[in-house]
């Protein structure tokens, strides 16, 4: 069954009553070479010869899923609408390595998640990626679940984190410090992993077609924040701690971004003692967090701790 054929989602649609719900963002994917192209990239992360499995959060009718079940060894599709489950059940009844969960991805205990349907692959020195077509507006919390669901001094537990999303956020996420487009999200992801901007996808891609254009990125985890901050403290509790505190940093600095970081800052932080933890810094004392990486924070807040 062509999943992306236009025709083919139409009719599955309307055999199941169903229509895309703007209330879950749903745009389904009508053009093949675009899920193949994000299943490839997806995989292209993957070591040969690795035993692989990928969470697939809201797969719609299954367009990328079933590419994904090309690709990998075991497919568990997480969707919270209801209506889509008997719907998924039948378009990719001829995948028996996928499984669909009807779940809120938002509310799901991640860990115990990811051991319940890959532990055993994990264990057995397997990998397991994330894939996803998100909707627009629930990027950012999914993207912050998916890190912050595991403990900040440890690699996060995927091999990579390839999603289709709003370009102009995809171009946010992939902006270096310094750049227009460097906010605080940029900044939080990069304490986790590095970015890199892979696909773009014109709006009509899509069934509804959206109102902007996509882009695929892929979120590659490093080892950790001490990998980012290597002075990061030792002691596992002491050092989630230190990242509590950057990361507070960086959603003060973000808060008011005209702001310059002494100003920003002021509401928790006395201005001089600031100016002091910048100069220690070999900062100016009239820079503004914009032009931070997330190394520059964690040396930020080091030297505020001090």
């Amino acid at each position: 069954m062509e999943l992306s054929n236009p025709a083919v989602v139409r009719d599955l649609l309307a055999k199941y009553g169903l229509a895309p719900k703007k209330g879950y963002g749903q745009n389904f994917l009508i053009n093949p070479r675009i899920p193949a192209e994000i299943a490839e990239v997806s995989r292209g992360y993957v070591p040969d010869d690795c035993p692989a499995g990928v969470l697939e959060i809201g797969p719609g009718v299954g367009s990328l899923t079933q590419r994904l079940a090309e690709e990998y060894d075991r497919v568990v599709a997480v969707e919270i609408d209801r209506g889509l489950i008997p719907l998924l059940s039948e378009s990719l009844a001829e995948h028996d390595n996928v499984r669909v969960v009807e779940a809120d991805f938002m509310k799901l205990d991640l860990p115990a998640f990811l051991d319940e349907h890959f532990g055993d692959l994990i264990r057995g020195g397997g990998t397991v990626s994330v894939c996803a077509n998100l909707p627009y507006y629930i990027t950012s919390p999914v993207l912050m679940k998916l890190l912050e669901a595991f403990p900040p001094e440890r690699p996060v537990p995927f091999g990579s984190i390839v999603v289709m999303i709003q370009r102009e956020v995809a171009q946010r996420l992939a902006a270096q410090a310094g750049q227009a487009d460097y906010g605080a999200i940029t900044a939080q992801i990069a304490l986790r992993c590095r970015t890199e901007k892979r696909i773009d996808v014109s709006p009509g891609n899509f069934l509804p077609p959206p109102k902007v254009s996509s882009a695929v990125i892929a979120l590659i985890p490093h080892g950790g924040i001490r990998e980012v901050y290597p002075d990061a403290p030792g002691d596992d509790e002491d050092c989630r701690a230190f990242a509590e505190r950057v990361s507070d940093l960086i959603e003060l600095a973000f808060g008011q971004r005209r702001k310059t970081l002494v100003n920003a800052l002021s509401g928790k932080y006395p201005k001089e003692k600031t100016a002091a933890a910048l100069e220690a810094c070999s900062h100016r004392p009239d820079i503004r967090g914009e032009r931070l990486s997330a190394g520059d924070f964690c040396r930020l807040a080091d030297a505020l701790n001090k």
